[in-house]
């Protein structure tokens, strides 16, 4: 089922750096009092998808590729910080409605601490191509590529703790 976001509300939503499918996932979660497997698992398919779209893009549109790489870590940490039950953060996200960059970056930290520091270190490479490869428009395709990994890595150790080892075939990627 697609839903279609009225033209004024959308621009409001991209205005304002609102993710539309990240936010509907989360009210429809509250809506239907989704339990929480069900709700990071919600996240981690868009994940996949927004991996799968930046991989697409990286020859035609790195500016692009770069926000939808960050997008697939970005709902890997929603993801993992649903699962993992980071109560603190996630009643302050219900808080104020919506996740933004300082909770992202706090939940982070907490997986981080769980997961090892090679976590941060990606999710480091994802804020990269945020910044530099899609507001600034400094990464070329070859800079996207090089990076591809570190998203890669994000999203499947993300589809491994939520989803169980049979799901992935990549072991994560410990410092080097």
């Amino acid at each position: 089922m697609a839903v279609v976001v009225p033209r004024r509300i959308a621009e409001e939503l991209q205005k304002r750096g609102i993710d539309a499918e990240s936010l509907i996932i989360d009210y429809l979660a509250r809506l239907l009092e989704l339990d929480p497997e069900a709700t990071a698992q919600s996240h981690l398919e868009l994940a996949l998808r927004y991996l799968e779209e930046g991989k697409r893009l990286i020859e035609k549109d790195p500016a692009q590729s770069s926000e939808k790489l960050y997008k697939a870590a970005e709902e890997s940490v929603k993801a993992l910080a649903i699962y993992l039950n980071l109560k603190e953060i996630l009643e302050d996200v219900e808080k104020n409605g919506r996740w933004s960059v300082a909770r992202l970056e706090k939940a982070v930290v907490k997986i981080s601490q769980k997961l090892g520091s090679q976590f941060r270190s990606w999710w480091d490479t994802a804020w990269a191509l945020h910044v530099w490869g899609f507001h600034e428009a400094k990464l070329d395709t070859e800079d996207v590529r090089m990076r591809l990994l570190d998203i890669e890595s994000i999203v499947l150790e993300a589809q491994k703790i939520i989803e169980g080892d049979k799901q992935t075939t990549k072991p994560m990627r410990r410092n080097q």
